[in-house]
């Protein structure tokens, strides 16, 4: 199935982009989907910007909107050659909020930013544009190293289906769907994954009243029912059991994502980024912040379908 029809690339002229340019590229032929590239000016000095905003894109020097512009070109004629009209344009602003505007006006429904190759995603953090599109961009945002920028062979989703929480099932549903797509369409493995801890085990056998051997059950139902519902939910897709794999770890998820990512020499992490309590689509939960604070590999971050609302 096609799950995208209305791709943005989002280009910031930095070395290796063009990489990320040739998988939007491929992902844009598969799906049949429409192209396009942006490209957010911010050159100027604390102060101008306000003049400039107020005076209209055309003010911007000529030689800066030429020049850029020229860039642009030669991903259209690379995407001509391939079959895929692509569309560009050159805006001015803050680029993270540029990005989400060209989102909400033109409904796109996956949005592809370079990030920096180095050890681990720590330099996403901190106000990189990379990181505030995942804290608030409205659709799927793909954040791509340029050393990925080509075949994706391992894929691993994150999910946490829990019981009586149908908006977070609906983003797991999301997420699997995903993920299922794109590693038919990749002919990746696939690595599921999901981890639960034994919450308050110390406090029950040191406090409670109740024997052992209860604890030990009601530990054991505990592992047992997220079994189940990982099971239900798998059960919504025709997984091929020959490529796919599924983990159901104990511990804390923050660090066995990464752990396991690292260990399977996973390229691509689709994982929700939306914290259980918070406003949706402002707040990364605790732990999906941490994962991408230390994983070493691309990550494809999925938000409710809702998320849009809370920009309108």
């Amino acid at each position: 199935m096609k799950r995208f029809k209305n791709i943005l690339f989002a280009y910031d002229g930095k070395p290796g982009r063009e990489q990320i340019f040739n998988r939007a590229v491929r992902l844009a032929q598969s799906n049949s989907a429409s192209l396009t590239v942006i490209q957010v000016l911010k050159y100027y000095p604390f102060g101008a910007e306000l003049l400039v905003e107020a005076q209209g894109f055309e003010e911007i020097p000529k030689s800066d909107r030429d020049e850029t512009e020229e860039q642009l070109k030669r991903f259209r004629s690379a995407a001509k050659a391939k079959g895929v009209e692509l569309t560009t344009r050159v805006l001015w602003g803050t680029p993270f909020l540029e990005i989400i505007r060209e989102v909400l006006k033109r409904s796109h429904d996956l949005v592809m930013v370079g990030i920096e190759s180095n050890d681990g995603m720590e330099g996403m953090l901190l106000g990189s544009t990379a990181m505030r599109l995942m804290r608030k961009c409205p659709c799927p945002v793909w954040a791509v190293k340029p050393t990925h920028g080509r075949q994706v062979d391992r894929i691993l989703a994150a999910v946490d289906p829990a019981p009586f929480d149908d908006k977070m099932n609906d983003l797991d549903i999301k997420i699997m769907a995903l993920a299922t797509s794109l590693a038919r369409s990749q002919g990746s493995t696939l690595h599921v994954v999901n981890c639960w801890s034994r919450n308050r085990e110390k406090t029950f056998r040191a406090r409670s009243r109740l024997k052992q051997a209860v604890v030990d059950d009601l530990l054991k139902e505990t592992r047992k029912a997220h079994e189940t519902r990982v099971k239900e939910l798998l059960e919504r897709f025709s997984l091929d059991y020959r490529s796919s794999r599924v983990h159901l770890l104990e511990g804390k998820p923050s660090q066995l994502i990464v752990d396991l990512a690292k260990k399977k020499q996973v390229e691509l992490v689709v994982m929700g980024t939306v914290a259980r309590t918070g406003i949706t689509g402002f707040l990364i939960g605790n732990t999906a912040e941490k994962v991408l604070n230390h994983l070493e590999c691309s990550v494809l971050a999925v938000k409710p379908d809702d998320s849009k609302h809370r920009w309108k």
